[in-house]
């Protein structure tokens, strides 16, 4: 009993750098702000959100409809405004409620715009709202709207893991089914309309191609969690991440997914490496850290949370197989 409690301090209470927090706060916070550019730039607000005339809603969801043209660019200009915050730590837990809530409805409006990470930014943006992100190297620091902290208990950034994690290994699951795995499937008629690819793309023309490809993103999905937990095979399993999220940008138009995980996924490394980060972007200040400043959640608010997040994670463990519960057969 007193590994398991050892196990369950170090991953809960335990007081760790708050700095791998603060780098992802402001990783998420540019990515965010350069899709929502990239968003707006490409017209596709119009082409999305004004122009049709009919909209697929999500079941329970029927009552969300878009607004009028100005009503949309609105909407986009809370999400560039609230990327902005979340960035620079300023009003941190508005911005980063109103980037929840703006960029959810969006996604809510039509079941036909749906990617997968678009889901995966709103439960991060949803779970940004409740962590200390803005205690450190933030406007709201700068500007005494709250106490500086340098250390953080431990389940405020593996919540982050933990989600990042659900992403790869029911992946990864969800790909252990015959068509997958013993007739490369949909993989094998998808690489037939990649032959113009640069370099490999005769190898698409190859059957043995699908199957490597298919049993390769079944390993990868079920094992890069645990490489990138490990500290000796870090570095290893990052760059199977970076490899792995550019070759499927090359080859499957899956928006910024790629760049999403290749960035969030640093979250993995050390306190040490996400310091020299802060160090370097703060131009070298090494008055940053140089107090351990514990931040400690008042009582009732810390029982809460984790009765909360308990249920949180729950439910995102279930998600994902609810299909087991449907009638017939999912194929």
């Amino acid at each position: 009993m007193t590994v398991i409690n050892s196990w369950i301090y170090k991953i809960i209470s335990k007081n760790i750098s708050i700095t791998p927090l603060i780098v992802f706060r402001i990783i998420f916070g540019i990515l965010m702000l350069v899709s929502t550019i990239r968003f707006i730039y490409k017209g596709w607000i119009t082409d999305l959100y004004i122009t049709p005339k009919f909209y697929f809603t999500y079941y329970g969801f029927d009552w969300i409809k878009p607004l009028d043209e100005n009503g949309m660019y609105l909407i986009f200009g809370i999400l560039l405004l609230s990327s902005v915050l979340i960035i620079f730590g300023l009003f941190y837990r508005l911005g980063a409620f109103l980037f929840f809530i703006c960029f959810t409805y969006i996604e809510l409006i039509d079941k036909t715009n749906y990617l997968n990470h678009y889901y995966f930014v709103s439960i991060i943006s949803f779970i940004l709202i409740f962590l200390p992100a803005n205690r450190l190297f933030s406007l709201d620091v700068f500007f005494k709207r709250c106490k500086k902290n340098t250390l953080i208990p431990a389940w405020n950034i593996n919540i982050i893991k933990f989600q990042l994690g659900v992403v790869y290994i029911f992946s990864g699951i969800a790909k252990l089914n015959y068509y997958w795995l013993f007739e490369a499937q949909p993989l094998t008629n998808w690489l037939k309309h990649q032959t113009d690819l640069p370099l490999i793309g005769e190898f698409m023309r190859i059957e043995e191609t699908a199957y490597f490809f298919s049993w390769g993103g079944a390993l990868f999905d079920l094992s890069i969690v645990f490489l990138l937990l490990n500290r000796k095979t870090r570095l290893f399993g990052y760059s199977l991440v970076i490899f792995f999220h550019c070759i499927t940008s090359i080859m499957f138009p899956i928006g910024v997914f790629p760049i999403i995980m290749i960035f969030c996924t640093l979250i993995f490394f050390s306190d040490n490496f996400h310091n020299k980060i802060l160090r370097y972007l703060s131009l070298g200040n090494h008055q940053l850290f140089n107090t351990d400043i514990k931040y400690q959640y008042p009582y009732y608010i810390d029982k809460i949370l984790l009765y909360f997040f308990t249920t949180y994670i729950v439910f995102q463990l279930f998600l994902p197989i609810r299909y087991l519960f449907y009638p017939g057969n999912l194929f």
